[in-house]
């Protein structure tokens, strides 16, 4: 199986913790220079500084579009073209339905379900110019197959996230540009650890593993799809979540 990702750029979002901190160092340590961006600047050099001197943190509100078309064109302009785009930033609140806020309805959907369309959009002109091909894997969730009380809007975004990557996996295949989505169950990220400790608790009793995934546990998965092993793979998903779910 080829993870080599020699010579190539990757472009990893929500790479200052996490899933995306896990991401973007095995695309590094496979030999891609990474782009790491996020809302988290001083956690996107933090992630750089341990990946090598070679690599470069961006500062990007996903909820800024003009943000984004700026740093897309500053990864570019630094790097060239990515052959890797990795939509792996993501945030969520645990709050009934009938609780939340339309500002929360307009962030959780911004940051998990536009971000990706604004980064994709972003980077697939320049890759579809260069006529090389690329990769582009999502990062939904489990929530997004089968729903998940207290993230009802969050399940909707991300469920949106799965549909996008199998129509733009459509669109894209003449291109030689695969799209394929990842979904993690329960992670051990910051993010999972911001909810309420009962939460927490009974989550992990969900899962038939009884444990929550590590963050390089999800990674794996998406460097798979990322590499040149899953060239002939696209449109599809995957969940890493310990068998919480079994969707087909």
């Amino acid at each position: 199986m080829n993870l080599d990702f020699k010579d190539q750029i990757a472009v990893v979002t929500g790479g200052a913790s996490g899933i995306g901190r896990a991401v973007a160092g095995a695309l590094a340590e496979a030999g891609a220079r990474v782009a790491v961006l996020d809302r988290d600047a001083a956690g996107a050099e933090s992630t750089c500084s341990e990946l090598g001197p070679q690599h470069a943190a961006f500062e990007v509100d996903l909820l800024d579009r003009a943000a984004i078309q700026a740093v897309g064109a500053d990864v570019v302009a630094g790097l060239g073209v990515p052959d890797v785009v990795v939509n792996a930033a993501g945030w969520d609140i645990i709050e009934n339905f009938l609780d939340n806020s339309r500002e929360y309805w307009d962030r959780v959907v911004g940051i998990n379900l536009m971000g990706p369309i604004e980064v994709s959009r972003v980077f697939l002109e320049a890759m579809v110019e260069r006529g090389r091909g690329g990769r582009i894997v999502n990062v939904a969730s489990d929530a997004g197959r089968v729903g998940s009380s207290g993230e009802v809007v969050y399940a909707g975004a991300k469920g949106g996230v799965i549909s996008f990557g199998k129509a733009l996996a459509r669109e894209m295949a003449r291109h030689q540009i695969t799209v394929n989505t990842v979904c993690p169950g329960p992670t051990d990220t910051p993010l999972f650890r911001s909810q309420p400790e009962k939460m927490q608790e009974a989550l992990v009793r969900a899962i038939p593993m009884r444990r929550l995934a590590r963050p390089a546990e999800v990674a794996a998965a998406i460097v798979f799809f990322a590499s040149s092993a899953a060239s002939f793979t696209t449109g599809q998903v995957v969940s890493v979540s310990g068998g919480l779910t079994m969707a087909g």
